[in-house]
C-alpha cells in the first residue's frame, strides 16, 4: 500500500509525541534498530513493550559513514534482502497503526531522503506518521537540502552535535533544529567506543545554555550502568549498536531478547533521577 495515500496526520498531533516523551517526569530513552534487519515489526514492538519512550528507525543505506560495525552490517542484511524507502515508509505506516502514541524518527543519509525530492519525502513521511527525522549527512549550512520541507510537514528536524561543534558554529547547529538535540558523545562511528562521563556532563551543559530543546545522548552507550549515568544529567540517552546486535545474533528469537534487554535500560534511564 502507498503510504502517500494513507494517515492524513496534521503537523501538530506528529510534533506532540515527541513533546510528550521528553516531558515525563523521567529521562527518555531512545532505542534504535534498522529497518528491514529480521522482523522488523515484531522487533519495534518488542522495544515498545520493553519501555522505549523513542524509536529510532535506521533507513538502510550503502555507505553509512557514521555507523561501526554493527550497524554497518545490519545496513547490509536489509539491503540484501531487498528493503526500499517504500517498505521503510509501510514499516512506519504499520508501526503506527499499533502504536499510535510512541515517537518515531527515521534516522538515515540524504540520498534515499532526497532523491525523490525534500518534498515527497517529507509528505510521504508525514503520511507514514513519522514525528522526526535525522539526516546524518546534511550538515545545517545546507538546510535547504530537507529541513524547509520536513517543517512545513510538520516533522521535526532533528540535528547532530558533536564533541567538535564548537561556539562558533553551534547557533548554526541549533538554528531550525526540533524534536530535540542529539548529542554524539564520541568523535566517531556508532559502537563500543564510550565517552568519558566528565566531557558528556560539560558537553550537556553547553549544550543546554544555548538551547531550551531536550537533549538525548547516543553513541557508545551500551549498558544500564551507562545510561544511568548519562541520564542523571541528559533529557534523553539513545542505545542502538547493542540492540542492533541482539537482532543479528538472534534473528526471529530477538523480540524476547530486545524486550529483555530494553527493559533494563529503560529501567536504569527512567530511575536515574
Amino acid at each position: 500500500m502507498n503510504p502517500l495515500r494513507k494517515l492524513p496526520i496534521c503537523g501538530a498531533q506528529l510534533t506532540s509525541r515527541l513533546f510528550s516523551a521528553f516531558a515525563k517526569p523521567h529521562p527518555a530513552f531512545v532505542a534504535f534498530i534498522t529497518a528491514g534487519d529480521g522482523d522488523t515489526a515484531a522487533n519495534l514492538d518488542a522495544l515498545v513493550e520493553g519501555g522505549a519512550d523513542v524509536i529510532e528507525l535506521g533507513m538502510p543505506f550503502t555507505d553509512p559513514m557514521a555507523d561501526g560495525p554493527a550497524i554497518q552490517a545490519a545496513n547490509l542484511r536489509s539491503l540484501g534482502a531487498g528493503t526500499t524507502t517504500a517498505d521503510v515508509l509501510q514499516i512506519a505506516y504499520d508501526f503506527r497503526a499499533r502504536h499510535p502514541d510512541v515517537p518515531l524518527v527515521l534516522m538515515g543519509y540524504a540520498n534515499p531522503m532526497i532523491r525523490r525530492g525534500p518534498e515527497w519525502f517529507a509528505k510521504a513521511a508525514k503520511g507514514a506518521g513519522v514525528d522526526g527525522v535525522i539526516c546524518v549527512d546534511i550538515p545545517p549550512e545546507e538546510d535547504d537540502a530537507l529541513g524547509p520541507a520536513l517543517r512545513n510537514a510538520g516533522i521535526a528536524p532533528i540535528r547532530l552535535a558533536t564533541p567538535t561543534t564548537d561556539a562558533a558554529r553551534l547557533p548554526s547547529v541549533l538554528k531550525g533544529s526540533q524534536g530535540f538535540v542529539y548529542y554524539v558523545s564520541v568523535a566517531g562511528i556508532t559502537g563500543k567506543q564510550q565517552a568519558a562521563q566528565a566531557s558528556i556532563e560539560e558537553a550537556v551543559a553547553a549544550l543546554k545554555a544555548q538551547t531550551d530543546l531536550p537533549i538525548a545522548v547516543g553513541f557508545g552507550v551500551r549498558t544500564p550502568d551507562q545510561a544511568s549515568a548519562i541520564a542523571k544529567v541528559a533529557d534523553g540517552v539513545v542505545v542502538g549498536s547493542a540492540l542492533v546486535e541482539i537482532v543479528g545474533e538472534f534473528g526471529k528469537d530477538a523480540p524476547a531478547k530486545l524486550i529483555e534487554y530494553t527493559s533494563a535500560l529503560a529501567d536504569a534511564v527512567h530511575s536515574a533521577r
